[in-house]
């Protein structure tokens, strides 16, 4: 069995310490280290090495979402740590800029222990945390941040991409899983996974997160819409 090893990035101690006892619980995960703020983060993620940064995105100093950018782009060169982050439904705005700045996903802080052992799991494979409650919150709540669709001419790189490619981005958007995506258009989830990567690499993005931020930035996803 492979350790995944997690770092725990939150300013409030007792946080920290129900986080670690929820984690030590599962044989496949292990805490190498813990930070308080934003600037410990980095430097432990380079000392430590660790699979999974799980991060605040409220803190002192360095915040989360700098953290993140600082992590991300310094592992492009060395390992390539996730950072899943943490928040609350009153810090929305600040995890859209957490996901630009290279988050493999998010999760509320009230999350059951069950779901935050999954989505370190789940991360740590590569893939990506996008739960339909919160994505759909989020870009909702923030609808008007977001650029204004051109009708005149398609997005940068849309026009790359298959009718089916589209149509599997836009169910990605939704917040829906392979299995989901697989059930409502009749494939299989190899097919729907095979569609997947080839949007992911044809437009550049790092995971299903980014694919998210995307389609409603491009308007191929707009708020409202089900």
């Amino acid at each position: 069995m492979t350790t995944v090893r997690v770092l725990l990035v939150d300013d409030q101690p007792l946080l920290r310490t129900g986080f670690r006892l929820i984690l030590e619980a599962e044989a496949d995960l292990a805490v190498v280290g813990e930070a308080g703020d934003g600037a410990a983060a980095v430097e432990l993620t380079r000392s430590l090495l660790p699979d999974v940064v799980l991060m605040d995105i409220r803190m002192p100093g360095v915040d989360g979402i700098e953290a993140t950018r600082r992590i991300i782009r310094e592992g492009a060169a060395s390992h390539d740590p996730r950072v899943l982050i943490l928040t609350t439904f009153d810090l929305d705005e600040y995890v859209i800029e957490a996901v630009r700045a290279g988050a493999s996903g998010f999760l509320l802080k009230d999350s059951p222990p069950e779901d935050l052992v999954q989505a370190i799991r789940i991360v740590a494979e590569g893939d990506a945390i996008v739960a339909p409650s919160v994505t759909r919150r989020l870009l909702d709540k923030f609808a008007n941040r977001l650029p204004a669709v051109r009708d005149a001419a398609p997005p940068p790189g849309l026009d790359t991409l298959t009718q089916r490619e589209r149509e599997v981005l836009s169910h990605v958007a939704r917040g829906q899983s392979n299995a989901e995506i697989a059930a409502e258009l009749v494939v299989s989830e190899t097919t729907v996974k095979t569609h997947v990567g080839n949007v992911l690499a044809k437009l550049g993005l790092r995971d299903r997160v980014q694919a998210v931020v995307y389609a409603y930035e491009t308007g191929l996803s707009r708020p409202g819409q089900s």
